[in-house]
């Protein structure tokens, strides 16, 4: 099942690194852009405007052509989640029959509750959906920094084929087939990013920082039991492992974002001087999956309250630590 010719769709800094990774394990990439001015960037300067100072590889081939990219043997959806519709709405009918398109992009649709895969097999149902999900930062990968992350497939063959294709010596993909599993982690962690910034950004202490990360796991897998995903998944890169990273590094903007909220900012001012932070999207349609099937989830509840400005930061704070003591679990 050879993979020798792989297509990344979306160039901003985690398609640019994705880009970068799959030309060392010797693909030949196509890299396609939908906004002109970086795709213009990335066709002159050979370089993002969203990862600048790293130069792409020779071996990446930047197309204009989107009927073009499609005809890869296998594509990198390198978009943010509530743009993976429309984008794939876009590719499918340039789309070979089981074409591989791997969901790289961590958060659940707005207004369907849909998880990203789904979305992939609702407008592309011809397609074969997969996910890429990790503890991993776009800059650190584009460096070759070492960085070990988990891709999904339904069959187990076809996953060991995708990661064998796009891994190298210091990008390591570890295949599963618990895509929902991966999908579940790379989408709470966002949310929970944010209240990790939070409490960076209000100077609680690093005591403060460790207990929200555990308990936010708690949270995590909670919620993940009650959608399917299995327990080694949650333990694993794509769930505790990207917690511990965006939930620790101002490299999240997740996180960044967090502490911006934890300063006092207003949401709409932070979204200005951020970027695009996945889980402000992600925390309402989380809570309400949760209470869907009775999760317990206080700490993405309390996101969703301060984002929605329901809530001061103290008065959230507050309303955790006023939660009645109980058994650890």
């Amino acid at each position: 099942m050879p993979f020798d010719h792989i297509a990344v769709i979306g160039g901003g800094a985690w398609g640019t690194a994705l880009a970068l990774t799959c030309a060392r394990a010797g693909r030949r990439v196509s890299l396609w852009e939908h906004d002109a001015a970086n795709a213009a960037r990335l066709a002159s300067a050979r370089e993002s405007l969203f990862l600048p100072g790293v130069t792409l590889d020779a071996r990446i081939a930047v197309v204009s052509d989107l009927a073009e990219a499609a005809r890869a043997d296998a594509l990198l959806l390198v978009v943010p989640a509530q743009a993976a519709r429309a984008a794939a709405t876009r590719l499918a009918p340039h789309l070979a029959s089981r074409a591989p398109v791997v969901v790289c992009a961590k958060g659940i649709e707005q207004g369907t509750g849909k998880f990203m895969t789904e979305v992939i097999a609702e407008c592309a149902p011809h397609a074969t959906p997969a996910v890429l999900s990790g503890p991993s930062f776009a800059r650190d990968v584009a460096r070759g920094m070492p960085t070990a992350v988990t891709l999904a497939a339904g069959d187990e063959t076809f996953a060991a084929a995708l990661a064998q294709a796009i891994g190298s010596a210091t990008f390591r993909p570890y295949h599963s087939t618990d895509i929902r599993g991966v999908e579940i982690g790379g989408a709470a962690k966002n949310v929970l990013a944010i209240a990790a910034g939070v409490v960076t950004g209000r100077g609680l202490g690093h005591s403060a920082a460790a207990a929200l990360t555990t308990r936010g796991f708690a949270e995590l897998v909670r919620f993940g039991r009650a959608y399917g995903a299995r327990p080694e998944t949650l333990m694993g890169l794509s769930g505790l492992g990207d917690l511990i990273l965006t939930c620790t590094s101002p490299q999240s903007r997740n996180f960044r974002f967090g502490v911006d909220l934890g300063r006092g900012e207003k949401p709409e001012v932070i979204h200005q001087t951020t970027g695009l932070a996945e889980g402000t999207f992600t925390a309402s349609i989380l809570a309400d999956m949760a209470r869907r099937r009775n999760v317990d989830m206080p700490i993405s509840a309390a996101v969703v309250a301060l984002l929605e400005q329901k809530l001061s930061v103290d008065a959230a704070i507050e309303s955790l630590l006023a939660r009645p003591l109980r058994a650890e679990g």
